[in-house]
């Protein structure tokens, strides 16, 4: 990790108020640093991390990502009950799920069209809607 890329990882937690530690620097710099959007499980950050000799835990990847979550960082897509990913992309937009593979990433927003939502029931609103499309390559 270069220090232009550990500075656009402090810069993004520090726009969202979150003190820089070492870890959350390190993980900021792992899914932002080069400017693109990533799609993380827990585990695969974990990977990265290691990689690169950071001395993280998992347990300290998985809180990570749930404070990145809870400023606005990034936002959980749930894949089924068992499986989360993470989303630097924090926009609305839908994704595929490609089951051969494990791997989510976007799909075309300007593609997806919802005529109609079913109406709340009585006393809740909506508060977003995700769409993923579950995928598998054809033999």
């Amino acid at each position: 990790m270069t220090p232009a890329q550990q500075t656009i990882g402090s810069s993004w937690l520090a726009k969202a108020g979150l003190r820089p530690t070492r870890q959350r620097v390190a993980l900021a710099t792992l899914l932002i640093g080069d400017g693109k959007h990533r799609h993380v499980t827990a585990e695969s950050l974990f990977d990265a991390a290691k990689k690169q000799g950071e001395a993280v835990s998992l347990a300290t990847v998985y809180n990570t990502l749930r404070a990145f979550c809870d400023v606005g960082l990034m936002q959980e897509v749930t894949v089924d009950g068992s499986k989360s990913y993470f989303d630097t992309n924090t926009h609305d937009h839908p994704h595929f799920f490609w089951e051969d593979e494990d791997k989510l990433t976007d799909a075309p927003s300007d593609e997806l069209v919802i005529a109609q939502l079913p109406e709340a029931p009585e006393g809740a609103e909506i508060a977003s809607v995700d769409v993923v499309i579950r995928l598998r390559r054809k033999p």
